[in-house]
């Protein structure tokens, strides 16, 4: 190898041989073995005594030459090393970024491209910059496989931060995963490897890949999939996919302009919220489709959604996850939707269609902790990058995953990205944050001794507290009308208090307590819900100390705990009518509503995650009347401001009954306002024993219309009722000027307004 002579003629005769200029055999072989951290020192253009010498590693190559754009002027390089290492000198008339790559390999197969080690540094200072100090809010636009135009060159632009790796390379589908071929180049003091590989090496939309790396060591890793990935393969393929489209360009364009205008004009506060919280894959199996999974959504999802009049559906994450067991909150690639069901551009396009029926979107999200597959973060340049080191706080006793370590920037900025990805590419308009509370607490499910205090000696995260504090300040910054919504559940204050005021931020709180106490009485005998009337009325006691969501989620519906007409005692149909009082209850409730998917027909199968909800039941008629019940809540809860304007104010609420344990009555008013004559009449009868002549104080003496009957024949009740509507007298009671004498039907809600 020392004897290589030039390998071919030039314009002027060389002073020197390459043999003079040609880097020691052991480096050579560590380039071909992919142990070099710095290929760039040998590889591509350099200046000797007679001009430039390049130099390329492209094991498997049958010949290599040097030529011009258009592949003409060739110049034969030579083998300088048996393993697939080539050098010639740069012919007069091709500069250092000029040249390309000739390129024959064994199957006779020809490539000309530029070389991969002719490009100078891709990132800038102010991204470095930026990154280490976790205020890069734009990585999905900078790490990662980002396609590009270098030098009017298209390629992928490949960047990964790994500063404890000793080297990196990028392998993939167009190198045929050899490590020796794509070598990356370190970014000293920001800790980013980089590399630019030419569209014409077969780096394309669709190629898969991965990182290659040696820890500080020099011990080689588990091959690793990008952090920064903005798609990847179907599981249980675990490679990562260069995405060359972008989400605002064909064949791709956002249509709903109007929507994000209207949205960062509404006040969420006084506006209905009624979101449909569903699995995707298994709210419609065929749905599974890597290929049509998110149309067939589209066609199908949205106007039922709509039909039924939800303002927003919640997706569990769509983040991709490598165990389908997990429903997606152990994610890997925070930047990328699962390809279970299409490309990114398939949901952006079901993002879009939403919108177009008047949908929102709101994703679950999880900044909270990370599966432990050795192709993910966990060690991932051989260090604890993403997780604590220390494993009473980097690991999840409960879940058997790694935590976030929120103090590093790094890590900080990387999710901070992650939810501006979704808000921002996607047009998202709500996050509901994972498990917040365990987050929240350094304790969290932690006997003593088993967890590390903050350094004032207490419990509380005080990294995941700036943490979430800074995700909701940026969020609202950049963000107009998109939400955010804690899965918070223990009585840590101020959730939904503003940063300034010295809360989180965020912009709804999970109301678990209304969901735990109301579920656990609705499970009880009639005959015994006297001795648990607290149970039903304790919420209004702190409804206001936050803006809540009530929900009825995923989480009561798995793990044995059945469905929801599976909680309800007695026979069959006075299971159907204590669900269908029960809802009744919820949706006249302050706070906004969540329902997990096939709750609204009343399924009575524990949800299973491999099959999709039971439709059949649909042709019975008190599951269709459960549903049709569903659905006209859902439109008296958007048309009467009463029921949403005042949510999260105590003048918007008002008891008339709420002591009567011994009837299990419960009846209050709703209000638009102080003083207004929008006023709505809720009366629940949690017995099966129907009341007449139940006299009920109201503020306004006249017509009272019975816009719904929880006990109407269309819904599967007895048909008992008030006809319609009831006239108030100027009768005093309850603390209220005048009063009605209604007929309370069996488990059932009623709903009256006030018609002036």
């Amino acid at each position: 190898m020392n004897e290589v002579e030039t390998g071919a003629a030039v314009t002027a005769t060389p002073t020197h041989t390459l043999a003079e200029h040609m880097p020691a055999t052991a480096e050579l072989d560590a380039l071909l073995g992919a142990r070099h951290p710095d290929p760039f020192s040998i590889l591509g253009p350099h200046p000797d005594g007679d001009g430039t010498v390049v130099r390329a590693c492209l094991p498997g190559a049958q010949s290599v030459a040097l030529a011009d754009a258009q592949g003409g002027n060739e110049t034969p390089m030579r083998q300088i090393h048996p393993g697939g290492i080539y050098a010639a000198r740069l012919p007069r008339g091709l500069g250092p970024r000029d040249y390309r790559l000739a390129i024959v390999w064994q199957d006779g197969t020809r490539q000309l491209s530029a070389d991969p080690y002719s490009f100078g540094l891709l990132l800038g200072e102010l991204d470095l910059h930026l990154i280490g100090e976790g205020r890069h809010l734009e990585l999905g636009r900078c790490l990662g496989a980002q396609w590009r135009t270098e030098n009017g060159v298209e390629g992928v632009r490949f960047a990964v931060w790994a500063p404890n790796a000793s080297r990196v390379s990028v392998i993939g589908d167009f190198n045929g995963w050899n490590p020796a071929r794509h070598a990356m180049r370190l970014r000293y003091g920001a800790g980013i490897w980089e590399l630019f590989v030419p569209a014409a090496m077969g780096a394309q939309a669709g190629s898969r890949y991965k990182y290659d790396m040696s820890d500080a060591q020099g011990h080689p890793l588990p091959d690793k999939a990008d952090p920064l990935a903005l798609a990847t393969e179907m599981p249980p393929g675990t490679a990562s996919v260069v995405t060359q489209t972008g989400l605002s360009a064909p064949p791709f364009g956002w249509t709903d302009q109007e929507w994000m205008r209207q949205r960062a004009a509404t006040d969420p506060y006084t506006a209905p919220m009624s979101v449909y919280e569903l699995h995707a894959g298994s709210w419609l199996h065929s749905a599974n489709d890597p290929v049509r999974g998110w149309e067939m959504l589209a066609d199908k999802l949205i106007p039922y959604v709509r039909q039924l009049g939800f303002t927003h559906i919640e997706l569990l994450p769509i983040t991709e996850h490598p165990f389908g067991g997990s429903w997606g909150y152990q994610p890997l690639s925070l930047f990328a939707p699962t390809a279970r069901f299409g490309p990114p551009q398939a949901f952006a396009h079901f993002v879009d269609r939403c919108h177009a029926a008047g949908i929102g979107v709101i994703l679950d999200w999880v900044p909270a902790h990370f599966p432990t597959d050795p192709h993910g973060l966990a060690r991932f340049d051989g260090t604890s990058l993403y997780e604590h080191e220390d494993p009473r706080e980097g690991f999840h006793q409960d879940w058997n995953t790694l935590i976030y370590n929120l103090g590093r920037n790094e890590v900080r900025g990387f999710l901070l990205a992650s939810a501006l990805h979704w808000l921002q590419s996607y047009h998202i308009d709500g996050l509901r944050v994972d498990a917040v509370a365990s987050m929240l607490y350094r304790d969290y499910s932690r006997k003593a001794g088993e967890w590390v205090p903050n350094r004032f000696g207490g419990r509380e995260n005080l990294e995941a507290v700036a943490f979430l504090r800074e995700l909701n300040t940026v969020v609202r910054e950049r963000c107009p009308g998109a939400l955010t919504i804690a899965e918070e559940s223990t009585a840590w204050p101020n959730v939904t208090g503003s940063v300034a005021s010295g809360g989180l931020g965020f912009h709804f709180k999970w109301n678990m307590g209304w969901m735990h106490d109301t579920l656990h009485y609705l499970s009880y005998e009639p005959v015994f819900r006297a001795w648990h009337h607290g149970e039903m009325t304790f919420s209004t006691v702190y409804a206001w100390s936050e803006a809540f969501v009530l929900p009825l989620s995923h989480d009561e519906v798995v793990h044995g705990k059945g469905s929801l007409i599976g909680k309800t005692p007695g026979d069959h149909w006075q299971r159907f009518a204590n669900l269908r009082a029960y809802y009744g209850f919820m949706w006249t409730h302050p706070g906004k509503k969540l329902l997990f998917m096939g709750s609204e027909f009343a399924q009575w199968r524990e949800w299973n995650h491999e099959g999709e909800l039971d439709w059949g039941l649909l042709e019975t008629h008190e599951h269709r009347g459960m549903q049709a019940l569903v659905r006209d809540l859902n439109h008296l809860y958007r048309t009467l401001p009463a029921l949403h304007g005042m949510d999260h104010h105590p003048e918007g609420f008002q008891w008339v009954v709420g002591d009567d344990n011994q009837n299990s009555v419960f009846a209050f008013l709703r209000r638009a306002g102080a003083g207004s004559h929008e006023v709505v009449l809720v009366v629940v009868n949690m017995t099966p024993v129907p009341r007449h002549d139940y006299r009920l104080g109201v503020p306004f003496a006249g017509r009272w219309q019975e816009c719904l009957n929880t006990d109407a024949g269309c819904y599967g009740g007895s048909n008992l009722g008030n006809g319609g509507e009831v006239i108030a007298a100027d009768i005093p009671s309850h603390g209220q000027p005048a009063s009605v004498s209604l007929v309370l039907p069996p488990l059932a809600t009623l709903i009256l307004r006030y018609v002036p």
